[in-house]
């Protein structure tokens, strides 16, 4: 009995008590950063893909831990916990819409509807994509997070040099909470900003961030954007 206690004891130690199986919806710069991260966790990945086969997205695949796999976007929301939105801010909803019954599901937008006009960014809707998610899938529980970092950072909060704080916001509390144990379990730090309904000023940090960082200096603004 006491060598079942200890294994069992053992067990709890290097494994997480409540693993999740998370759709990583899009495997461009946030998702591959994403993905491994969370796999590092314990919990298990699975990658949406047009092109699920691909050299590329295999190659994700192999580099994430934890039995990672790769199938269609729908697929891979169909059968996860929490679902996270990779993709480009101005497709989200209609990228969302194809997945699927959402409902119960957690669903994480790292997204921002940005638009750009000589070199200035700014927001290409009147809410927040957040907003939009959460109207367009109202069963679901949409969590606002990782919007406003960097691919790098998110992998390497060090490079920031100094702690990195995540702002999230959301309707559910415990969504809110699984999301941020996320976010702490890389390294970075949860601030919960109340309802989704504040999304569009987590938004517009981005947009702020850009914009006083590189100012009419187009080249390096594109750069900026290609690398995050």
């Amino acid at each position: 009995m006491k060598i079942l206690l200890a294994i069992a004891t053992l067990l709890l130690l290097v494994s997480p008590v409540f693993a999740d199986t998370i759709a990583v919806i899009g495997t461009g710069r946030v998702g591959s950063a994403l993905g491994p991260e969370f796999a590092a966790q314990g919990h298990t990945i699975i990658y949406g893909s047009r092109e699920p086969s691909s050299d590329r997205v295999l190659a994700l695949v192999a580099k994430t831990a934890n039995e990672a796999s790769a199938t269609t976007p729908r697929d891979a929301a169909e059968h996860a916990d929490i679902v996270v939105l990779a993709v480009p801010g101005l497709l989200v909803k209609e990228i969302m819409l194809g997945l699927g019954d959402l409902s119960g599901k957690i669903i994480i937008d790292p997204t921002n509807p940005l638009a750009t006009s000589n070199a200035v960014l700014t927001l290409a809707v009147d809410t927040s994509n957040a907003e939009i998610l959460q109207a367009a899938a109202p069963d679901s529980h949409v969590v606002k997070a990782f919007s406003t970092l960097g691919s790098r950072t998110m992998i390497d909060p060090g490079s920031s040099g100094g702690p990195v704080t995540v702002p999230i916001v959301g309707n559910n509390d415990q969504a809110k909470a699984k999301v941020a144990e996320l976010v702490e379990g890389m390294g970075l730090e949860a601030l919960d900003l109340g309802p989704v309904e504040y999304a569009h000023w987590v938004e517009g940090m981005t947009l702020l961030f850009i914009n006083n960082r590189f100012g009419s200096d187009r080249q390096q603004f594109d750069y900026h954007l290609r690398k995050n």
